[in-house]
């Protein structure tokens, strides 16, 4: 997705920034359950669940947090784009399906990615708002079984997964995020933002990580620092 500067959402959010912060930190756990320590490799992922950028990017995140097992760790966090009309929808639901059980998620999200085609502008421009939703019910249904339908459709009822997602929006907001998907590795913004990434560039990203040789990882920013000017 070309990186579009959002100037204009950035100022209505400093005007309605909470006060308060949440009661729980922003994002949802990829593999749900796994444990952070200060060795573990934290990935931070912007996702809008609408985006074909997002949906061919994550594969092969997956199978790199996959690969290293217990010494890597992804957090997504969600930023549905106003241009994409029924990305807070999708969102939304995620957001749903994660307080019933976090690991259907992921699952819900792949089968997004999978009929994310359904979602798309064009796709849903003579629907109401309610038939879009119905449309999304419909799909976590048959993804995750019939005991999502009720969570699902009652969900979209109440205003705490709109909150959530609201909240989610102004926390990938208020760290600069404009396009997705945007990649931060243990707190540092990956380049390229709006891009997927491969399995072999993430493999590349991550070795030194894990694997840093002669207990050093090279400061390449110290590096070009320290050369001699002529």
């Amino acid at each position: 997705m070309i990186r579009t500067v959002l100037l204009f959402v950035v100022f209505l959010v400093g005007i309605h920034a909470q006060f308060l912060p949440p009661a729980r930190r922003d994002g949802f756990l990829y593999p749900p359950g796994r444990k952070i320590d200060p060795d573990t490799v934290l990935i931070e992922a912007y996702f809008d669940p609408v985006c074909p950028d997002c949906r061919d990017a994550w594969e092969p995140l997956k199978l790199a947090i996959d690969h290293y097992g217990s010494r890597v760790a992804l957090v997504l966090h969600l930023i549905p784009l106003p241009f994409h009309d029924n990305a807070f929808v999708a969102s939304r639901a995620l957001h749903i399906v994660n307080t019933v059980n976090a690991n259907a998620t992921f699952s819900l999200l792949e089968g997004i990615f999978k009929h994310q085609d359904l979602f798309y502008n064009s796709e849903t421009q003579l629907m109401s708002r309610p038939a879009v939703v119905d449309k999304i019910v419909k799909l976590g249904t048959v993804t995750l079984g019939s005991s999502y339908h009720s969570p699902l459709k009652s969900g979209f009822t109440n205003s705490k997964s709109d909150l959530a997602t609201r909240v989610s929006f102004k926390y990938s907001v208020s760290r600069g995020v404009s396009a997705t998907p945007t990649f931060y590795v243990n707190g540092f913004e990956l380049p390229d933002a709006g891009s997927p990434i491969d399995y072999g560039v993430w493999r590349n990203t991550i070795d030194p990580l894990v694997k840093p040789q002669e207990g050093k990882i090279k400061d390449t920013f110290f590096s070009f620092l320290t050369q001699p000017s002529y």
